[in-house]
């Protein structure tokens, strides 16, 4: 019998659902399964242990990054428009929960979470480059958009451009740094 994607996907969110809200410790094998609404033989049937949970999330994370890999080499703007245009906190919701839960572990698991953000970040920094010709503006890109999506996750303050507007603000410049519009 073959497991079931959705009662799987339940448990995986539960996961991540609690590393977002809880922190690490909180999230208990009892604690997912709870969440989840599935038995903790329920739970152990899709994830046979902690460890497999982690792996399960960052195979999501993997997953969802090839995907963002592709359309941004496949995107009619060029890399670099994509890049700072789905920097923003809210251009995929379940994208952004697994990086910032993935970034939450600790210890061993930790460890493998952040080899695999490297990754994924090393990815888009080679298709940036090879879009821009210059490995040191391709970081600038790269940081620039880490900086869109920071001040996504802090932007409720009045009147202060977000998202979009942000983006619009200092895309010209981005422009003339890169000496003509970003591919």
């Amino acid at each position: 019998m073959s497991r079931p994607p959705v009662a799987r996907a339940k448990v995986l969110r539960a996961f991540v659902e609690i590393l977002l809200t809880e922190g690490e410790s909180a999230a208990t094998m009892d604690a997912v399964a709870s969440r989840a609404g599935v038995t903790k033989g329920g739970l152990l049937y899709h994830f046979g242990s902690r460890d497999a949970l982690v792996e399960g999330l960052l195979e999501r994370l993997d997953e969802l990054g090839e995907t963002d890999v592709a359309a941004m080499r496949e995107a009619p703007e060029g890399p670099v428009d994509y890049y700072l245009r789905t920097s923003d906190v809210t251009s995929s919701v379940e994208f952004n929960e697994l990086f910032i839960a993935a970034s939450r572990l600790t210890k061993e698991a930790g460890l493998q979470a952040r080899a695999r953000l490297r990754a994924l970040e090393a990815r888009w920094l080679e298709l940036l480059t090879e879009a821009i010709g210059d490995d040191a503006r391709a970081r600038l890109v790269l940081l620039l958009g880490d900086g869109l999506y920071l001040q996504g996750m802090i932007a409720d303050t009045p009147g202060r451009p977000t998202g979009t507007g942000q983006l619009d603000l200092v895309l010209p410049l981005v422009e003339q740094l890169l000496g003509a519009r970003p591919r």
